[in-house]
Order: C-alpha cells, then structure tokens, then sequence
C-alpha cells in the first residue's frame, strides 16, 4: 500500500531534482528513507542524484542496496550500468547490459547504452549491431544515427558515415556542433562533403 505522505515527500525530491538542485533532492529522499529504508524509488532516485554530484561511491551503495531487495529492478540496473560507463568501469557495466539483453534482447535503452560503451572499447562493428537494432524501431533516432556515424569514421567507411551524419543532422542542428568538436570525425576534417554538413 503507497503512503500519500510518503508519496507527496517523493514528488518534491523528484521536483528538486528536475530542477538541478540534487543536494536539495536527495535531504527528501533520506526523510523517506529513515522511515522506509527499503523504499527501491527513494534509494534509486537517491543513487541518481548522487551520481549527478559525482559521487558514485555512495550513488553504487544506493543500487546496490536497492537490488539486494530487489535483483531486477530496470530502472535501479540502468542507473548502475550508467554510472559504471561514467567512471570507467566499462567491462562491468557491459555485463549488467548483456544480462538484462538475455531476457531482454530488444530493450532499446540498454541497447543504447551497450552500443556506447562498445564504441569505448573500440568495438565499433558490435556497437553497429547495437545501433542497428534500435533503429529498426527508431529510424530517425539522432543520438544512435550519430553514433552509428561515429562507428563507421572510425572503421574509415567515409561514405556510409557521412550519409549517417546528414541523417542525423537532418534531426537536429545540435548534430552540427558535435560533429565539430568529435574526435571520431577527425580524419574527415579535410573532406569537402563533411564541410559542408558541419558548415
């Protein structure tokens, strides 16, 4: 049975953390979480927040306490496999992907996430893979065309990237400024075609 006390407090750490203030956020989640210490979206939203202040030590403490509760928890093993890619843990977050694609082969958010942390490693026809089942369901998905774009310039596949980009860019001007400034497109600073989609 949900508290409406305990639903209202939620609310407003879920506001605070909308709007940026996480330290603000997380007090919330900890008034919930004395009363409640077993409460998944308190000790999730909590472990996000923390993440988002960097502290991954206390942010991977809170998963982790909400999995021993409960081991499947999407939202809890995302969050995790999210602050694993930022710290760098990029074969630990890899295996959390690929077991909830065991049971999960077509879940688009971790497929994304895979597809990022392959492309990390190098990996760049895997991570095609990944980008490529997402798309068949998000065929003008920018951030995954863009990705997939990045894949193939580092395979040096020059004219399947550039279509990718123009794909992508056709989605949103945002792709123009990252184009520029990412390092997958640096052997096409010279090329006439990438000019011209980046100008």
């Amino acid at each position: 049975m949900t508290d409406p006390k305990i639903n209202s407090i939620l609310d407003e750490g879920n506001r605070l953390f909308l709007e940026g203030k996480f330290q603000q956020a997380i007090s919330y989640y900890d008034k919930i979480l004395d009363e409640d210490p077993k409460h998944i979206s308190s000790l999730n939203n909590k472990g996000y927040a923390l993440s988002k202040l960097k502290d991954f030590t206390n942010a991977m403490k809170c998963y982790d306490i909400a999995l021993e509760i409960c081991p499947d928890d999407l939202s809890v093993l995302i969050n995790k496999i999210s602050s694993f890619r930022k710290q760098g843990n990029l074969i630990e977050s890899l295996a959390i992907c690929d077991n909830i694609l065991t049971n999960n082969p077509n879940y688009n958010v971790v497929l994304y996430h895979k597809e990022r942390i392959l492309f990390s490693m190098n990996k760049f026809d895997e991570s095609i893979s990944c980008c490529n089942c997402i798309l068949e369901d998000y065929p003008d998905n920018g951030d995954v065309l863009f990705d997939k774009a990045s894949n193939f310039a580092m395979l040096s596949n020059f004219d399947n990237a550039l279509d990718l980009l123009e794909h992508a860019i056709s989605q949103g001007i945002q792709y123009k400024i990252k184009a520029k400034k990412s390092k997958s497109f640096e052997n096409l600073s010279n090329n006439t075609r990438f000019q011209n989609l980046i100008s």
